[in-house]
């Protein structure tokens, strides 16, 4: 990945997005330090889809035989509560 200055990028805009359409991100940098980056919109696409961790567990088919219970591996207080 490149890095850019950010007056260098507003120079060459069509060139880093060109960059991007082919798989070359670019850091876009200001007084050196690292503000964003331009990637091409498919990568932001496929990297916007990502589950978070947890979205995942939400999701994920769990029964209560899944869990720990108090008699395995120690007590887990949150589990040893009787039901409001």
């Amino acid at each position: 990945m490149q890095e850019i200055q950010l007056r260098d990028a507003k120079a060459t805009l069509s060139a880093v997005i060109d960059q991007a359409k082919q798989g070359q991100p670019s850091i876009i940098t200001r007084h050196g330090r690292p503000e964003a980056v331009l990637l091409s919109f498919e990568d932001w696409q496929r990297l916007s889809q990502v589950p978070s961790f947890g979205r995942l567990l939400m999701a994920a088919p769990l029964t209560a035989e899944d869990l720990p219970t108090s008699h395995c591996h120690g007590s887990v207080p949150w589990l040893d509560r009787p039901d409001p």
